[in-house]
């Protein structure tokens, strides 16, 4: 039987896009459901385009104990995936899910990680700082922003002329490359 995941997004999604296509071919598992707290994010049609589960849900449900757990539970998720999901995770749904919920952040955690450091910003504070490389981090998600067990990083080389931009595009290569994969392993793991 396949395992089953549960991707969180609040834009674009094409992490979320990523993962749900390299999964359509996997024995290993699927996308099951695709979560939301945005209701124009970008990542309801791409979801929707695939064929994928997709629903929006309220900042309050995600606090409410009756609201998005709930609709986890329903699930049944073996591995919880926050793709670009900006909203702080609460403390009940890890805790009803311990070790199966992941985020990727588009940094070399310790290094730029917190709250507000998110996409865009985090590319500019490392060209800013004119660091030598970046790269991602796939973390294990606890009750602090950015700060729970290291699973996976990568780095990817950062020269003195890269804008913010480039950044941004070296670090969606290596998002899309390794988000799957790892997924992958963590699910035949466990």
């Amino acid at each position: 039987m396949k395992k089953r995941i549960v991707i969180f997004a609040s834009g674009s999604g094409t992490n979320t896009q990523n993962v749900i296509k390299y999964f359509q071919q996997s024995q290993v598992a699927e996308v099951v459901l695709v979560l939301t707290n945005k209701k124009d994010a970008k990542v309801l049609e791409r979801a929707k385009h695939l064929e994928t589960k997709a629903l929006r849900f309220s900042k309050e449900a995600l606090y409410n104990e009756d609201g998005v757990l709930q609709l986890l539970k329903k699930a049944q998720p073996d591995l919880i995936v926050l793709a670009g999901f900006l909203l702080k995770f609460p403390v009940h749904i890890i805790n009803e899910y311990p070790n199966k919920v992941i985020n990727i952040h588009p940094a070399l955690l310790p290094k730029y990680g917190g709250k507000g450091m998110y996409g865009k910003y985090v590319h500019e504070a490392v060209v800013a700082n004119n660091e030598k490389e970046s790269g991602i981090t796939i973390h294990y998600v606890n009750e602090a922003y950015d700060e729970g067990a290291i699973i996976f990083q990568k780095s990817v080389e950062i020269s003195e002329s890269d804008t913010s931009e480039d950044v941004a595009q070296k670090i969606h290569l290596l998002e899309y490359k390794y988000l799957p994969k790892v997924i992958e392993e963590l699910l035949l793991d466990k």
